[in-house]
């Protein structure tokens, strides 16, 4: 991992979502801790203190610099405002963490309520691309600016009887994917971190096994991923238990058939699946510029 004086983010403004408890309180106390200045954003449910400012008012007791934010990140208009709010009190944005997430309810697609998936959608893909939108300015204007998206390795490989929840991070993932292509240029680190961690979002799983996945144990990769001195981008990172592995998508070399060979195409699937040689692409058009190179060599 990095040495403490690539954790730092001295002076650094990082907006944190979804970050009134579970994961997003700890990131927020990490970066609390690495000298930064934290937002903590989280909506507020119930009466009483909003659990976004009980946990900025808690960075402060300890000599932290935090301040909070109460937006529904899926309301209309919250993602402007939200960033209007830091832009007039801080005047600069380095870091926008994008942890806000629900689960929404489990069950098969075949019995999926269409509106629990687009209740999933609003707040975990469509939330989260409006923050983007609205921050991009400010972060543009920082020297190093960083964007992590929390997601899930559930978008990666599916999970069954969370299918909205899958999607939604499938969605992100790949919308992440091309926002570091589009900013690789002006500087901007763009990464996902798919964090396994002990959170209410997890309170199903046995807690003899989810009880090694401390936040904590999330939170270095988090610091790694958005430091002005991690010259990473595009990456996606898993983190859970101590246990860190990087995530990629990858083509097989593949085969190639001639039009009179297409019924070949069962008896040819053994070598279509060889992974030797397989590779990683930096996006869509590269990954079709490496099939047209095979046809046009075999």
């Amino acid at each position: 991992m990095a040495t403490d004086h690539s954790l730092s983010h001295h002076g650094r403004v990082t907006l944190i979502t979804g970050a009134g408890a579970g994961l997003g309180a700890e990131l927020a106390e990490s970066f609390a801790r690495a000298r930064g200045e934290v937002v903590v954003n989280n909506r507020h449910r119930r009466e009483g203190e909003p659990s976004a400012e009980k946990v900025a008012r808690t960075l402060r007791d300890s000599g932290l610099r935090a301040w909070s934010d109460t937006h529904a990140i899926d309301d209309p208009g919250a993602a402007q405002a939200i960033v209007e709010s830091i832009e007039g009190r801080h005047g600069r944005l380095d870091t926008l963490v994008l942890n806000a997430g629900v689960n929404g309810s489990p069950g098969r697609i075949s019995a999926m309520d269409p509106a629990d998936l687009a209740a999933v959608m609003a707040v975990n893909f469509f939330a989260n691309a409006s923050l983007v939108q609205a921050a991009l300015p400010l972060l543009e204007r920082s020297s190093a600016g960083r964007i992590l998206f929390v997601s899930s390795t559930a978008g990666l490989h599916g999970l069954y009887g969370r299918a909205h929840y899958a999607a939604s991070k499938g969605a992100l993932t790949a919308y992440a994917l091309t926002l570091a292509a589009e900013q690789r240029q002006r500087g901007i680190g763009v990464n996902l971190l798919m964090p396994y961690a002990e959170t209410a979002m997890t309170a199903d799983v046995d807690k003899q096994i989810i009880g090694l996945f401390t936040a904590d144990m999330v939170a270095p990769a988090a610091l790694w991923l958005a430091s002005p001195d991690c010259a990473a981008t595009g990456e996606m990172w898993i983190a859970g238990g101590g246990h860190f592995r990087r995530a990629m998508v990858v083509e097989t070399v593949g085969v190639s058939l001639a039009r009179n060979e297409m019924d070949m195409l069962p008896e040819r699937t053994e070598a279509l699946a060889d992974m030797n040689g397989a590779q990683a692409f930096k996006g869509g058009l590269d990954a079709f510029r490496s099939v047209v190179d095979a046809i046009r060599t075999e």
